[in-house]
Formats: structure tokens, sequence, C-alpha cells
């Protein structure tokens, strides 16, 4: 049979295969280069760790540059290509649909435990024996995590309580920010909730952030509606008790089906073509204006004729060109999108308390308000954020985006750890005693669990400009005392997050899908014992950063 496939025996695997694949086995070739791969893209997150993280400057394949610490957007734009790495990049992705924020804690305990777990097959240790231990080690960490709750956030409807528990998270990305921001994002979040007596729930779309340079961050305000960053096309600009009807279409004469010519030999026949079209265009606005509507939101061009007849019916113009923008118009006002110019039942019909064009930074935009306390998941609430550059809007974004996402999973789960490695550490020394007390050679994997969980820790010292072995020393003591909140004081040496008068706490629920990711994450590279690469199909892509 192997002579009818052409199959040479004596080539082997090279004789099976396409010419051009690459082949790597062994523990050496395979499974310490994945390690490395891992090791690498792990260090590159590392120094962007914590508030005291430095950033990056990324230009993407656009050439857009980018300056941010936010490892989620780090490794997005880097377009790794290694398929160890890319294990972890797909881990820290995952991070941040489920939770939106700790995509850095993922990827850097990911690696630490790859390096750890280098050190242990150097020893002789086989692959399952370390997988198999770093499964006991984290059933045994997520256990203790759960014991280890700081606080939990009782009423996530209090901004108060709900600022105090989102601090720590936006002072990781914007530190010094997070006085101004967090008031913001808790009140924002407030007013999207849903009513009191069932349980809090809220949507991070109806969230929103507008943009606008110049100024600084301390002008930064809430709105209760929507923010659009362009004037009404009219010389309306002012509406209170608006009666808002929104077309997915735009707002100009419709255009026939059927192609047609019309022959027009003399002037006249030329007047009463015209007049006829705006007779009906007016028809159709005024119509419109009977229902009560004295605003119209429209998701296409906007024709001057038309404009003229807004005008002369008193109803102020707004051109949304974004589709997205548009359905959150309709989710806030209460309006449903006609598909085309006609006249809206009151059903159809949206409201806005006040529609008013303000000019913010030598830049006009309008605000759609609803001052009334609505709530609920249709409700929308704008962060209107002022600062200097455009790098730095962006990176206040990305802090917020984490704040609102982290307030979301406080809604399903209010438990609190706490932050600054005292969880990480409290873990790594309950797991020292577990290693000591488990009897086969799974052991030694769950002590590198420990000493890689120290990460976190020794980072954070290590980007605030301390001696990390002195800090982890010191955490060390603290906790064999029973003080089990303390964690590393960026201005120097270690404090009691839990007692401390600006409490520094991390989401439980992030925390703990951190740890399984990582742990899967790594896992994962460590299974792999041979990678069989296909040859590439075309040419190599030019000007693309790989690594």
């Amino acid at each position: 049979m192997a002579k009818s496939m052409n199959l040479n025996m004596a080539s082997g695997l090279a004789g099976m295969l396409k010419e051009g694949f690459k082949h790597i086995e062994g523990v050496d070739d395979a499974i310490v280069k994945n390690i490395e791969a891992a090791k690498a893209i792990a260090k590159i997150t590392q120094t962007s760790l914590g508030p005291n993280g430095m950033n990056k400057l990324v230009i993407n394949h656009l050439s857009k540059i980018m300056v941010t610490s936010d490892a989620s957007t780090i490794l997005k734009e880097m377009e790794v290509m290694h398929p160890a790495a890319k294990m972890l990049v797909m881990a820290a992705d995952m991070q941040e649909q489920e939770v939106g924020d700790a995509t850095n804690f993922t990827v850097s305990l990911a690696g630490e435990l790859l390096s750890q777990s280098e050190e242990l097959l150097r020893m002789g240790l086989h692959t399952s024996e370390i997988v198999e231990g770093y499964k006991q080690a984290f059933a045994k960490a997520d256990e203790l995590l759960a014991a280890g709750v700081a606080e939990t956030l009782e009423d996530p409807r209090d901004a108060a309580a709900l600022e105090r528990a989102i601090g720590s998270v936006i002072g990781a990305k914007q530190r010094g920010f997070e006085n101004v921001l967090a008031p913001l994002v808790a009140q924002a979040c407030s007013q999207v909730m849903t009513p009191a007596p069932g349980p809090a729930r809220i949507n991070v779309d109806n969230v929103r952030v507008c943009k606008l340079r110049g100024g600084n961050i301390a002008q930064s305000e809430v709105v209760s509606g929507i923010v659009a960053t362009r004037s009404t096309e009219g010389t309306i600009k002012n509406v209170d008790g608006a009666k808002v009807c929104v077309l997915a279409c735009g707002l100009e004469a419709a255009a026939t089906e059927a192609k047609s010519t019309v022959l027009i030999k003399t002037a006249e026949q030329l007047t009463s073509y015209s007049k006829g079209e705006e007779a009906m265009l007016e028809e159709q606005i005024r119509s419109i204006a009977e229902t009560g509507t004295n605003t119209i939101i429209s998701g296409g061009s906007v024709s001057d004729m038309a404009m003229h007849f807004c005008e002369k019916y008193r109803i102020a113009v707004v051109r949304i060109p974004s589709k997205f923008e548009l359905r959150r118009m309709c989710r806030a006002s209460g309006a449903t999108a006609l598909l085309k110019m006609q006249p809206p039942s009151p059903e159809e019909m949206g409201s806005f308390d006040h529609i008013n064009v303000r000019e913010v930074g030598s830049r006009k935009v309008t605000v759609f308000r609803n001052d009334g306390e609505t709530g609920g998941l249709g409700s929308v609430s704008t962060i209107v954020l002022r600062s200097s550059t455009d790098n730095l809007l962006n990176d206040l974004e990305r802090a917020i985006d984490d704040g609102v996402s982290i307030v979301k999973q406080l809604c399903k789960d209010g438990r609190l750890v706490a932050g600054g490695g005292a969880a990480e550490i409290e873990l790594a020394q309950q797991l020292h005693r577990a290693g000591e007390a488990c009897a086969g050679l799974e052991q030694y994997a769950i002590k590198a669990y420990a000493r890689a969980l120290e990460v976190f820790p020794r980072t954070l010292a290590e980007n605030s400009g301390q001696k990390p072995s002195e800090v982890v020393s010191s955490l060390y003591n603290e906790h064999k005392q029973g003080k089990k909140h303390v964690g590393v004081n960026l201005d120097g040496g270690v404090v009691d997050h839990a007692a401390a008068a600006t409490p520094v706490l991390d989401c439980f629920s992030a925390k703990r899908s951190a740890l399984r990711l990582a742990n899967d994450a790594a896992i994962t590279v460590l299974r792999v014992d041979q990678i069989i690469m296909s040859k590439p199909a075309g040419g190599p892509r030019p000007g693309k950063a790989t690594m």
C-alpha cells in the first residue's frame, strides 16, 4: 500500500507532508522554545503593571500612534504570530471580553507559571506532573481566594460605595486622576442601573464617552443623555420638551424606484415641475410637524429644500451618520427609527427634556438631556472628557471602560479582595503549606505555582522603585502574623489596604477569572510537545511587525 500511495518510508515525516513544512519536537526544541516565547510576551506587559507602570508607544500597521499602559490594547496591536505566545494573547483577550480588566495580571501570571515550569523540567519532572500540580494548586487557590474576601459591596446603587470600590481599578491605569474619574464613572453607572426593587444590572454600552480636546480633566462632567460632537443643521439651537422623530433614511425628497426621463421644453414646465416636487416635500414635513414633532434626527443627508421647510415649521434637525449612535439615540429617547420620511405615530415618537447646542473648547456639541430619574437598561449617560491631547483622552477612555466593566461585575458579585499584591501573597503562603503537605511529585509544581504568584507584588515594588526582594519578604512576615490584607505601598514599604483611609481593593470575580485563564493558558502551552507548521501561502507580508 505504501508504494501505491507514493510514500517514501525512508524519508519519514518529510515524505508524508507537503514540501515547505516545519517540524519542531522535544523538550528543548518545542516546550522550552514555547516557554521562552510566552516569557517574552509577558515581560513586555509586566513593566506596565500597576499605577506606576510604564507606558508603551505602539505604532500599528496603519501608522496610528498609541501611548498606553493597557495590556489588552498593546497585545492587540502587536500582531503576535508565535503560536505559544498567541495563547497568552488569546487568554488576555478572553479576560477583556468576560471581565474588562486584569488582562495584564493574566498575561504576567501565565508567563511566570511557564517560567517556573521551565525550572521543573530542568529538574527532571514530566510535563504531566507539572500540569497536575498546577491544576491542584489552582483548585486550592480558588478556594482560598473566596476565604480572603476583604469586604462586600452590598448596594451597587450607592454611588459613594461604588466610587470607593472602583477607585483602585481606575488608579491602576491613571494614577492621580482616580479622584476625578471614579465619581464620574459611579455617577454615570448609577444613572443607567435598573430601578431599585429588582437586582442592580447595567449595560456597559449605555455609558458613553465623549472626548473633547482642550481644558483639563477637572472640567469633565456627566450628562444624563447623549452628547453628539456636532451642531444642529439649522438655526434652531435650543429645544425644551423635545418631541423627537428619528429617521433611518435621509431628510430629502424621495427618489423614484423606476428610472425615467422627463422632457422639459419650456421655462414654465421647469417651474411647475420644481414647484410640484417642493409641494410634495413640504406636505411631508408639514404632516410630521402636525404630530407635535419639534426635532428630527436624521441618519442620512439633509437637503437644502428639506431644511428650508423644517425652518418654516420650527423643527430642529440633527444629523447622526453613525447607525450605532442612531440606535443609542432611539434607546435614550424611546423613539423608533422610521425607514422612510413619514409622520410618526405616538408610539414611535421619542422625547428629551432639553436639546441644546454648547460650545466646548471651540467645538460645538449638541447635548440631548433627560433630567428625569429614568434609570433602567434603556437610559444612556455620557461622560464628557476634557484633556489636552488625543493620546491622553484615549488612555482616559480605556481607564473609564475598565471602571464601567468592573461595575458590571460588582452588580453580579459584590465581593472585593485586598489589592496591592495582598491577595496574591496570602495565596502564595497558603499554597506553600499545601505543597509541604503533598506527598507526590506534584508538590514541586504546587510550590512553583506559589512562587509564580509573587510576580504581582514583586512587579508592583519594582515599578515603584523599591527593592522587590525586601518588599516580598516584608509581606510574608506580615502575613505570617495573620495580617492577610497587607500589600505593597507604592510610596514605600507595606500597608494594610483594607484598613487604609483610601483602600486599594480588587474585584473578586476579576481576580478569579484571571487566575483561571492564566492557569489554562500555561497548561495549554505545556501540553504541546510538537509544532508542525505548513508552508505559508503566498509571500511575506511587507511592513508587518511580528514576534
